[in-house]
């Protein structure tokens, strides 16, 4: 049964019955229920973002209006609709070695401060992407440790983890083929090693894909995350923007919960734990700032 139908509407589109808007009113119901879903607040000055990608989903739907689409999810709807609004609203924009600062820390400072503090034949270190995108971020990761640093620690194991809300970006986190754009920081070096090239197309070689595990986090959700547990780096880049400071402070809690002791936390460049959290110790690099668990 379609979505008209079970709503009991004509069958139009927003399309044919002019440009649909999204009143006040509504918008904070949207915004509200959003919220409550992921933690992700969306600004008075975002409405027009918000308006313009619910509105993808009411032409994939043949939605005729934002109220009805709003009532749907009230009304069952949401069962299976949720997962592509959170696809619609969430933003993924990231290439690899987005942040050169931050993986030259992990490189040089962090991983060898993490060797160092463990003990026994076969030590194993966790890293994970709190919010992987498409992959690239993990994908980084993955790329350092077969590189640089398996041969530096031969008898460490490294396991790396992507999460995403988006069930979309995780798809293609898993395919591992890449534009132009997402790969123009990988040094030449690596992009011929561990890429096949097919016209404009970057594809990850197995070895690496397989080890990175992708999964589908909602970082909103305590108890999903609360299943990440003993995680030696979390990288959670421009994520916390999305939140409100309320949101922030569960997140971040929850993320601190999930790493060992000794365990590092990096976020975005324009990001910041001022005000959000005082358990973690602030740890100063050259260009870049790590959050350390104490």
């Amino acid at each position: 049964m379609s979505l008209l139908a079970q709503l009991n509407l004509p069958a139009r589109s927003p399309a044919a019955s002019g440009k649909a808007e999204l009143p006040d009113p509504l918008f904070e119901q949207f915004r509200r229920f959003i919220y409550e879903q992921t933690g992700i607040y969306f600004q008075d000055n975002k409405k027009y973002l918000l308006e313009s990608r619910v509105g993808r989903r009411l032409t994939a739907t043949g939605t005729p209006d934002y109220q009805a689409y709003f009532h749907y999810l009230l009304n069952g709807g949401a069962a299976t609709e949720l997962p592509e609004l959170i696809n619609a609203v969430t933003i993924n924009e990231t290439f690899f070695f987005r942040t050169p600062p931050q993986f030259e820390i992990i490189e040089e400072h962090i991983i060898p401060e993490l060797v160092a503090q463990r003990t026994g034949p076969a030590p194993t270190l966790r890293l994970w992407s709190a919010a992987c995108s498409t992959g690239d971020e993990p994908y980084s990761l993955a790329l350092i440790v077969r590189d640089r640093l398996q041969a530096r620690y031969p008898r460490v194991r490294f396991e790396i983890y992507g999460t995403d809300i988006n069930t979309e970006v995780l798809e293609t986190a898993r395919a591992g083929s890449y534009g132009p754009r997402a790969v123009r920081n990988v040094p030449p070096p690596m992009l011929s090693r561990y890429f096949t090239v097919e016209r404009d197309h970057y594809t990850l070689k197995p070895e690496v894909r397989e080890t990175v595990r992708f999964a589908y986090l909602n970082l909103f959700d305590r108890n999903a995350v609360a299943t990440m547990r003993n995680i030696d780096l979390i990288l959670c880049a421009n994520v916390l923007i999305y939140f409100d400071n309320k949101s922030k402070q569960q997140v971040v809690s929850s993320l601190y919960n999930s790493l060992n002791k000794g365990g590092y936390l990096l976020v975005g460049f324009s990001e910041t734990l001022y005000g959000v959290t005082q358990a973690f110790q602030p740890v100063r690099f050259d260009k870049t700032i790590a959050y350390k668990k104490g």
